[in-house]
């Protein structure tokens, strides 16, 4: 079994130490979100971006960022992390500036309404409510989805919507450790649902206040691994890691696209943890995996 390097495990224990006990001591949706707001937040390098501007997304707040000046540039639409309860536009605001300046697109950050107040499916409608305003805002550009944890949820959930809803085409996905099965019935849930960070008790709390109706477990717009037919979906780019509880459910969807006929390039991170990627100040392994990240979006499409 994988156990975290010393530099890996200060950072899990920092981490661990400014995030509040969910599911456990702490169960008052404000209480939480006021000691999550107060946490200190991960060094970020200070990073210039052409333009950030918070607009209204036909009802829907986003954050956009313009990564490069030449006309044209792609988009990437990007949902937050936050187990579809906590988190915003100010939590992921270093993140999409690093996005933003790595591919030189036009990030567009998402700030959909958040469970237990608005449970599903509030979130993945409000998503695809500012992705039909992205397609309108930047015509004829390529558009990608990303997300990190539930907002991979949410990114993965788009491309589903636009498949079935007719558009707006999206030309790729990337899936930062997916959330993606409500049933967390997988191994990795055992093996890792404690001392990593992301808990079991997390989880649960999550889910259960994101799906107050059990009869949505089932939902593919909740729980894409529920989705029976996943043939026609974007070329994917998926990262797991292995001390996440999530591990299994983000190696299991790759699996999926995969048999479905997808492209999908899977990066698996044995010694890494659930949200990894944000820590890139703090780890020279995550610097590595975020950069690779970025740069398969880049590719993809075809930023300069």
């Amino acid at each position: 079994m994988t156990r975290p390097s010393p530099e890996v495990r200060a950072v899990i224990d920092l981490a661990t130490a400014h995030f509040p006990p969910l599911g456990t001591e702490m169960t008052d949706i404000g209480e939480v979100r006021a000691f999550f707001a107060a946490r200190p937040r991960p060094a970020e390098p200070q990073l210039a971006v052409a333009r950030v501007s918070d607009e209204d997304a036909d009802g829907v707040p986003v954050r956009v960022y313009h990564g490069g000046s030449h006309e044209g540039a792609p988009v990437v639409l990007f949902c937050h992390g936050g187990g579809f309860v906590l988190c915003d536009l100010d939590s992921h605001d270093g993140f999409c500036r690093a996005l933003a300046d790595a591919t030189g697109a036009v990030v567009v950050s998402v700030d959909y309404r958040r469970a237990p107040e608005h449970p599903f499916p509030a979130a993945p409608e409000d998503a695809y409510t500012a992705l039909r305003w992205a397609a309108t805002r930047y015509p004829s550009r390529r558009i990608a989805v990303a997300g990190d944890s539930a907002g991979a949820n949410l990114a993965t959930v788009l491309t589903l919507l636009s498949r079935d809803r007719g558009g707006p085409p999206i030309a790729f996905q990337a899936l930062y450790y997916p959330m993606l099965d409500p049933t967390r019935s997988r191994p990795s849930h055992r093996e890792n649902g404690q001392e990593y960070f992301l808990t079991s008790d997390h989880l649960r709390w999550y889910w259960e206040a994101y799906l107050p109706e059990p009869a949505y477990r089932a939902d593919p717009r909740a729980a894409p691994l529920a989705c029976a037919d996943l043939s026609g979906l974007p070329p994917a780019y998926v990262v797991t890691a292995g001390l996440d509880p999530l591990r299994d459910e983000g190696l299991a969807y790759a699996e999926a696209l995969t048999a479905a006929g997808v492209p999908v390039e899977a990066h698996h991170y044995a010694g890494m943890f659930h949200g990894f990627l944000s820590m890139a100040g703090a780890l020279p392994e995550a610097a590595a995996a975020r950069e690779s990240a970025f740069a398969a979006l880049r590719r993809a499409l075809g930023a300069g």
